[in-house]
């Protein structure tokens, strides 16, 4: 008995060994007609493999590059479509560069510090400290998230102010200037409460 693992490697084993060596027999037919007329059957077999792909544009376009990548380019019919490059089709993309901004504070997030910049320059003064408690409270939560023990409302003073370049700040006590939510009801509000699932008694 011969185990697949020592076969041949399939290039799309979705297809299945089968339809591998009826592309392997087409490459070996000597008359182009006839390897034409073959190409299109593996084409119609394939297709009927996966019928539920109809729907997608350039499916027939897909089927085509398929029967290519199996026969590892060596089938020489007529495809009504350019036929693959092998070095373009597997060409690795270029490693793309991913944006790295200095953050002191990490779990803040990128998104909050520019919401702070936000209300820096925010006009409406009479709407703005609930704008500005609104930020100090999702700092809290952030920081909860990074450390659950506790947080004061100084730590929290203290980074908006810096965050801030200072342009944020208060005097005298934090807790009366903008009181923040406790730890404690922050959890409670993230907390998700458990479904209760009433199930009757058959009779």
């Amino acid at each position: 008995m011969e185990y697949n693992t020592r076969k041949r490697h399939l290039n799309i084993p979705e297809y299945g060994r089968h339809v591998q060596q009826m592309v392997d027999h087409a490459i070996t037919i000597e008359d182009r007609d006839k390897r034409n007329t073959a190409a299109q059957a593996i084409i119609e077999v394939i297709g009927n493999l996966n019928p539920h792909l109809r729907d997608i544009p350039d499916f027939k376009h897909k089927l085509w590059d398929h029967l290519f990548i199996m026969s590892d380019f060596k089938l020489d019919v007529d495809s009504p479509y350019p036929t693959p490059n092998a070095e373009v089709l597997f060409k690795k993309p270029e490693p793309m560069t991913y944006p790295q901004t200095p953050i002191k504070y990490r779990y803040y997030g990128k998104t909050l510090l520019q919401m702070i910049k936000k209300a820096v320059d925010w006009e409406d003064e009479s709407q703005k400290p609930e704008l500005v408690k609104a930020l100090a409270n999702h700092m809290k939560k952030s920081y909860l998230n990074w450390n659950r023990d506790s947080v004061t409302d100084d730590t929290i003073q203290n980074h908006l102010a810096e965050i801030s370049d200072g342009k944020i700040a208060f005097e005298g006590d934090l807790s009366q200037n903008l009181p923040l939510d406790q730890p404690s009801n922050i959890s409670k509000r993230r907390t998700k409460k458990p479904i209760k699932k009433n199930f009757k008694r058959r009779k």
